[in-house]
């Protein structure tokens, strides 16, 4: 088989397919917190994360949802021209709040016409029947997406990050949002401490059981002022190299249902809270060297995928993932 140039099934390809052309993120902050850092199920949150609620990059909570998206659309159109922007609650639990303010903010974000879809980042444990109804009365007016914080399939490492969740939870959760029409995107942290490749591998194939439809894969940030700093220093354990890393992730993605979307391959962490590891600063050079590492396999998404994803409602057939560019 001819090698592409992008031989996955990424989101830009989705978005220009859906919309017809690129699309853009708002991270906004809904002023939320989370069950995990308010004594409901613990402080402090998850070990990996950060004060800002892994919304460093988020808009300013301080302005209103009209406000935060005139911002965020602002840095971006001064980089290059846009028109179309998904509205991505991402700070802290967006969905962790009375179901009238949810109802308030989020029909504020998608009465903006520049709006193409709600994207909100939430736990599998904050989905009560009220929200989930909410959630699927916006999704008539515009596409959502609900974004879940999953990071592993295995019970040892979700109690050493402190999850806070079973995975039973996680799947009713997917349950429900998929009855009521929802997209699912699943967030995996690759290099969580003891996890082998193997045991990040059986989190990818556990995914491909599920019924969801994106995946974000997230390589482990160690980053200033958070428990994994802390444990990090006092339990050392291996930090991947760039080229462990790419090597994982090409094996995740071959192991990867073609129809799932991949929103994500490495992500950022904040310059300066980034402890370990330093090489993925650099961005750029991480995607460019996974591209090259890609090629050389002669590899796509889905080369080593075996099964039938449940319930796939994917639109992009296996024989033709190598034409995506």
């Amino acid at each position: 088989m001819k090698w592409a140039e992008k031989p996955y099934h990424s989101l830009d390809y989705e978005m220009k397919r859906r919309f017809g052309e690129k699309v853009y993120r708002l991270a906004l902050n809904g002023g939320m917190t989370c069950p995990n850092r308010d004594g409901t199920l613990g402080y402090g949150g998850c070990i990996f994360c950060s004060s800002g609620g892994s919304g460093e990059f988020a808009a300013d909570a301080a302005l209103s949802v009209t406000g935060q998206i005139l911002q965020q659309k602002k840095q971006i159109l001064a980089k290059r021209p846009v028109h179309k922007f998904i509205a991505y609650f991402q700070a802290y639990t967006n969905t962790y709040a009375p179901v009238e303010y949810l109802e308030r903010i989020f029909l504020e974000a998608i009465r903006d016409e520049d709006i193409v879809a709600l994207s909100v980042a939430t736990r599998p444990d904050c989905l009560p029947d009220d929200v989930l109804d909410l959630l699927e009365r916006l999704n008539r007016r515009k596409p959502v997406w609900i974004e879940l914080g999953l990071q592993t399939v295995h019970d040892s490492t979700a109690a050493l990050i402190r999850r806070g969740y079973g995975l039973s939870t996680f799947e009713d959760a997917v349950r429900k949002l998929r009855a009521r029409g929802l997209e699912v995107i699943v967030h995996v942290i690759l290099g969580l401490p003891g996890e082998t490749s193997g045991q990040m591998l059986e989190t990818v194939n556990y995914l491909n059981t599920c019924d969801i439809q994106g995946i974000k894969l997230q390589l482990l940030h160690i980053l200033k002022g958070t428990d994994l700093e802390t444990y990090y220093h006092e339990t050392p354990f291996p930090i991947m190299t760039m080229e462990e890393y790419i090597e994982l992730l090409i094996d995740c993605i071959e192991h990867l249902s073609p129809d799932i979307v991949i929103h994500r391959l490495t992500g950022d962490g904040p310059a300066g809270l980034l402890i370990a590891p330093q090489w993925s600063r650099s961005k750029r050079t991480v995607l460019n060297r996974f591209h090259a590492a890609m090629r050389s396999r002669n590899t796509w998404q889905g080369k080593a995928f075996t099964g039938q994803q449940e319930n796939s409602g994917g639109a992009l057939c296996r024989n033709h993932l190598h034409y995506i560019n």
